[in-house]
């Protein structure tokens, strides 16, 4: 907990993110040892350059934020932004396949970019979008992306009507067993909150306010001598 940063994707992914947003996002995760930036793809190449030599990863979205790109879109996302540098990928679940309960259809969707991510020897994020499931979907999802070989579960893209909440991250560490981690994000703003999802057993957290959040430890961790 004292290195809360690790924890942390660092995470811009607003339409109007500039370059200069990039830049600066880029400097506070090298600053503060972010696990990873997580932007849009078209930004992959410029993080990549940004964040060269460092210990932070370059993270970009897929199928985002809706999940109902076609799998081969999804795919080819995948590749290109492997090749411009990213080593992490968050992709969206087809979300109405899943509701409608094609559990195929899910699953292959999720092999098809866990296995390209895997032969450039990334990880794979699978977004559930928990807002939108009940909790029997969201267990199936968790099921489904755990077959499928990725290597973590992630609740939210932060463009849903609510996003992480303490129960959702219990229930998707449940049924991850260990075999998956468990991220974080949405709504996600304060230390307590990152705290909270942590002790839920969240093992990364998305946040844009990851440099308030670690602030906020480090004053606190100060303020205890």
């Amino acid at each position: 907990m004292e290195n809360i940063a690790h924890f942390i994707d660092h995470t811009l992914l607003r339409p109007d993110a500039t370059a200069a947003d990039i830049r600066k996002l880029c400097a506070e995760a090298r600053k503060y040892g972010f696990a990873s930036v997580c932007i849009n793809s078209y930004w992959v190449p410029l993080a990549a350059a940004e964040l060269a030599g460092s210990a932070v990863k370059v993270c970009t979205v897929v199928g985002f934020p809706l999940g109902a790109s076609a799998t081969a879109a999804k795919v080819a996302e995948t590749e290109i932004a492997l090749r411009d540098g990213a080593r992490e990928i968050d992709m969206v679940l087809n979300i109405g396949e899943l509701r409608g309960g094609n559990t195929a259809a899910v699953l292959d969707d999720i092999r098809a970019v866990v296995n390209a991510a895997h032969a450039r020897g990334a990880i794979v994020k699978v977004i559930l979008e928990t807002a939108l499931l009940e909790e029997s979907q969201k267990l199936a999802a968790c099921a489904i992306a755990r077959e499928a070989g990725a290597d973590f579960v992630k609740t939210s893209t932060g463009f849903a009507a609510s996003g992480a909440t303490v129960r959702d991250v219990e229930l998707m560490s449940r049924a991850a067993g260990g075999a998956m981690g468990v991220k974080a994000s949405g709504g996600i703003r304060t230390l307590e909150d990152a705290r909270k999802m942590i002790a839920a057993g969240a093992t990364r957290i998305g946040a844009s306010a990851g440099v308030q959040i670690v602030e906020a430890s480090q004053t606190a961790a100060d303020s205890a001598y």
